[in-house]
């Protein structure tokens, strides 16, 4: 993993020096509200609360995030650098780590987040590891695809690969409403998430999800 790290990150900030970047320092907030609270196709939670902060400088981001998950608390921390084109083209790289309050829910995600984008073409690719709650450590990768249209439609397919397996498909739709961001989102995971999320406790009945978010950014 070290190693892959340095070459991206040599990759990336050796095309950031070729692109402009904002370099106004912005503070944000947000809260908001899910009907259920799923992860890449895992389910964590129904009707489930959040609230986090960002800060952006120069094409520097960083940030914190944190969610009700019955069993205490799932609190996320992020950075990383992002570069984009005159012709659209964006990139970024990153760190985000997962901490969980509780003894029972979940252990620590650890991961790297490679980002392009062009257009309406979005492509994630992360690779880390889990703890998996005091049991053996679990490498994993994740790479996504998502379609995000100017109308607020979207979608997205993920799926897993190393130590975790299972793929999912999300099809969703958001807009702004009174300075509220509102969301519906239908998502499909198949039987290998379904079967992983039972094992945690979490119920997953079925592997269909339909979602509605309300937010806020501050």
């Amino acid at each position: 993993m070290k190693s892959m790290t340095r070459i991206i990150a040599a990759a990336t900030l050796v095309a950031g020096a070729m692109f402009s970047t904002n370099a106004s320092a912005e503070v944000s907030y947000n809260i908001g509200y899910m009907s259920e609270y799923v992860f890449r196709g895992f389910v964590q939670k129904s009707s489930s609360a959040s609230a986090g902060a960002d800060y952006e400088q120069g094409g520097f981001y960083a940030g914190t995030w944190a969610a009700d998950v019955g069993d205490g608390l799932e609190i996320d921390g992020y950075f990383g650098y992002g570069i984009e084109t005159d012709s659209g083209i964006s990139a970024s790289l990153g760190f985000t780590g997962y901490y969980y309050t509780g003894d029972n829910f979940d252990d620590t995600y650890e991961e790297i987040n490679l980002n392009l984008g062009y257009g309406v073409f979005g492509l994630q690719y992360s690779f880390g590891e889990h703890d998996n709650l005091g049991g053996f450590d679990e490498d994993y990768d994740y790479l996504a695809l998502t379609v995000a249209l100017e109308n607020g439609f979207y979608g997205t397919y993920g799926s897993f690969g190393d130590d975790l397996d299972g793929s999912h498909i999300a099809i969703g739709y958001g807009t702004t409403i009174a300075d509220f961001d509102v969301g519906v989102e239908a998502i499909f995971a198949d039987d290998d998430i379904c079967q992983a999320t039972n094992l945690v406790g979490t119920s997953c009945e079925n592997e269909e999800s339909l979602i509605f978010t309300l937010g806020k950014t501050f």
